[in-house]
């Protein structure tokens, strides 16, 4: 520290200009709860909590290090947790469509208990 005429004391804070490693701990136990898929959701949530450590320890490249990390494990489990509804909904969509092809476009077509209804 060093003092300016006039009694103000001026700290200098070394990484002021540059932002900390963001942690993504937020994102990675959402992912980590919701389907998590191959435990990336995990993995992210592993590395969110040692990037958040590492960034509270003073150790600004390693946390760096981890939160590309959980980053990238945190968008391949987005992208799981996206993709698994989404083929579920087009394998439905693929069935209904079959299924109202193999049989006549008349009223009732999808009538899946038959003609007489359920018994």
């Amino acid at each position: 520290s060093a003092r300016k005429p006039g009694g103000a004391t001026v700290i200098n804070m070394g990484h002021v200009g540059k932002n900390p490693p963001r942690d993504y701990l937020v994102w990675s136990l959402c992912n980590t709860l919701y389907v998590n898929f191959c435990c990336l959701g995990f993995m992210a949530l592993v590395y969110s909590i040692k990037a958040r450590d590492q960034k509270t320890q003073g150790n600004l490249q390693l946390a760096q290090e981890c939160s590309d990390k959980a980053k990238w494990y945190n968008i391949l489990a987005a992208g799981w947790n996206l993709l698994i509804p989404l083929l579920f909904v087009v394998l439905l969509v693929l069935l209904l469509i079959h299924l109202g092809a193999s049989q006549s476009w008349s009223p009732g077509s999808f009538d899946f208990f038959g003609e007489d209804g359920f018994k």
